[in-house]
């Protein structure tokens, strides 16, 4: 009988271990990428039935079997990028110290919340409608900055961010908030804060050459000193994208909109920012050039001509459609 006994014990053991060898041990999985949703609240059982459905592991008791083994320890929630085969050993201490997967968001200098939105959408961490109607709602963010601030243009700083599925849209605005004040923290912003980041945004617009920022900040300060309207080609399309009417590019009639944003009708400042400027901007319209220039327009070549006259500056759209019109 205690012969028998043994012979049963051992056949149980070798059973477990072939059980545990074939569950544990043996790689599973996919070949490339594969992205699975573990829901917070989820149990150790709820865990492994979804490993399993996801084709991640072999075997989900076997999974629970080495969960009791390692003391019940705490299985992260979040969503996990799976892109080779292993065993579930493997799989068990990745979710037990969280390498959950983190989304890869760019947004560049002179990204408005349009752009802003539809990176977000691009990297599944929500739909472009639904970020636009955070951005535009939840100003409380921004309200001890800026309170007469119109959304969270102008505010959600231009960076590379990593976020993950378990943080809301919410959330995703007010890291980026978050990180527009560091920035301007370590820049030294002192002063009105809304005119500032309206500036910037127009100057950010306006020029991606560095050298050429303080210049054309001075254009638009000079031009606000005589009482001239801006007259800036992007508040235009801004105005075009507030009212869904941009068509890809300006018409007469997008001149002649009735909009607070349309710098060709209205004098100053639009109401709020028309983008997200970065650090450079910030500074150049913090810092203007001193300048007499009251006019700038494209050399055809990645800079501007910058006039001083009506007159100069005829010359240099003359110059500039001149150099269209040859292909250079």
């Amino acid at each position: 009988m205690f012969r028998f006994l043994f012979k049963l014990l051992l056949f149980v053991i070798v059973l477990t271990a072939a059980f545990l060898a074939y569950g544990l041990l043996l790689p599973t999985g996919p070949q490339s990428q594969q992205l699975v949703q573990l829901k917070p609240g989820s149990s150790a059982r709820r865990i492994a039935a979804d490993l399993k459905q996801a084709g991640i592991i072999r075997s989900e008791y076997a999974f629970l079997l080495w969960h009791y083994l390692r003391g019940h320890r705490s299985l992260k929630a979040g969503e996990y990028a799976f892109d080779h085969p292993a065993g579930a050993r493997e799989v068990y201490d990745r979710i037990a110290r969280g390498d959950i997967y983190f989304h890869t968001v760019v947004v560049p200098e002179g990204f408005n919340i349009f752009d802003v939105a539809s990176a977000i959408d691009a990297a599944g961490l929500g739909s472009h409608d639904d970020f636009l109607h955070i951005a535009r709602t939840q100003t409380t963010l921004v309200r001890d900055l800026d309170p007469k601030a119109p959304s969270l243009e102008g505010y959600l700083f231009p960076d590379t961010y990593h976020f993950t599925r378990t943080q809301s849209l919410h959330d995703i605005a007010a890291a980026m908030v978050h990180r527009f004040r560091q920035a301007i923290h370590e820049i030294g912003v002192n002063g009105d804060l809304h005119t500032i980041v309206t500036m910037a945004s127009i100057v950010e617009k306006e020029t991606a050459v560095p050298e050429e920022r303080p210049v054309v900040a001075s254009v638009f300060h000079n031009r606000m000193a005589r009482n001239m309207v801006l007259a800036t080609d992007p508040s235009v399309i801004y105005a075009a994208l507030l009212n869904n009417r941009y068509r890809g590019t300006i018409y007469q009639s997008d001149l002649q909109f009735n909009s607070p944003y349309n710098t060709y009708r209205t004098a100053g400042l639009p109401p709020g920012p028309i983008c997200n400027p970065g650090r450079a901007s910030l500074l150049a319209a913090m810092h203007p050039a001193a300048t007499e220039y009251l006019y700038f327009v494209s050399d055809n070549q990645g800079h501007h001509r910058f006039a001083r006259t009506q007159q100069e500056h005829s010359v240099n759209v003359a110059a500039y459609r001149h150099a269209v019109g040859q292909g250079r």
